[in-house]
């Protein structure tokens, strides 16, 4: 059965009007913005029937929390796929973008693939403290849960992470490339940020790979530019993919391409109405087909 596109659409924009206009600003030095965040995505988890688990931690003296759902594989149940996205923002933005258009296309996936039994487990993963002070450093959300999954031994046979998804542009030279990028291959970029990126690290070319296939089957429509770089290009190190790349995981970031194409980034003008939720819907629909591709 084909997917209900509009029922999709109005649920992104639900899930990112809820986030970033009634919630707005969600980061630790607020709580209440971000008890309202987890109860509202564990609320839409618990009503698709998954159990949720709370991965509590210490960041730099407050209390965060991961909130985890799994579908158990039926024959390959050890071996993980894992979704991810970020649900906290800076203090100085609402955070549509950043981070709620991956938070809603995270619950869609879960929503869509409910009822699909794969042979892999499928793990969803929204993560606390994404943004500074906490990137990059052991308070991280996503550093915390690779480095247990690391230490308990999971099987991740892939991540992919969610990192800014809604914004699009068809304008000419509307997309940027990161300046360590040559010369010479800046001509095979695209220049209008009409496109999802996926992009891994050199270790996870097999991943990316089978992402696209598994993606295009899903959403011929949508356009995907999938690119495996070096981690000395720091814009690919700039989300929660990079905390499983330190633990030798593959792992792929899934983008709009953040601050090189959409100029509300980190600001106050990060609102819902600037999303283009037509596209974030052949999103939805392309990352679900890929991951229940992974899964199988």
């Amino acid at each position: 059965m084909k997917p209900d596109k509009n029922q999709i659409e109005s649920n992104l924009r639900l899930h990112v009007d809820r986030l970033a206009g009634l919630i707005g600003p969600r980061y630790l030095q607020k709580p209440k913005t971000i008890q309202a965040t987890i109860g509202y995505i564990e609320g839409q988890w618990a009503g698709m029937g998954y159990r949720i688990a709370r991965e509590h931690y210490d960041a730099i003296g407050d209390q965060a929390t991961n909130l985890i759902v799994e579908q158990y594989g039926s024959k390959r149940a050890h071996e993980i796929i894992l979704l991810g996205a970020h649900y906290d923002t800076v203090y100085s933005t609402p955070g549509a973008d950043d981070n709620a258009s991956a938070v809603a296309v995270l619950l869609e996936v879960s929503r869509l693939l409910r009822e699909h039994q794969c042979k892999r487990t499928i793990r969803y993963v929204a993560f606390a403290c994404e943004e500074p002070p906490y990137f990059n450093v052991d308070a991280m959300g996503s550093q915390y849960h690779a480095r247990r999954a690391r230490m308990r031994g999971d099987n991740i046979r892939g991540m992919l992470c969610l990192e800014m998804v809604g914004y699009y542009s068809t304008a000419d030279h509307s997309q940027t490339v990161p300046p360590l990028i040559p010369k010479w291959m800046r001509r095979f970029f695209p220049h209008r940020g009409d496109f999802l990126a996926a992009v891994g690290n050199m270790l996870s070319w097999k991943l990316c790979w089978n992402f696209r296939r598994g993606f295009k089957r899903g959403a011929r429509s949508m356009p995907l530019f999938s690119i495996c770089l070096p981690e000395k290009i720091n814009e690919i190190r700039l989300s929660d993919n990079s905390s499983f790349w330190d633990q030798g995981y593959p792992a792929l970031m899934l983008t709009d391409t953040s601050f090189l194409r959409n100029p509300n980034y980190h600001r106050s003008t990060d609102t819902p109405d600037t999303l283009d939720y037509q596209r974030m819907t052949e999103v939805t629909i392309g990352v679900a087909s890929a991951l229940r591709f992974l899964a199988n």
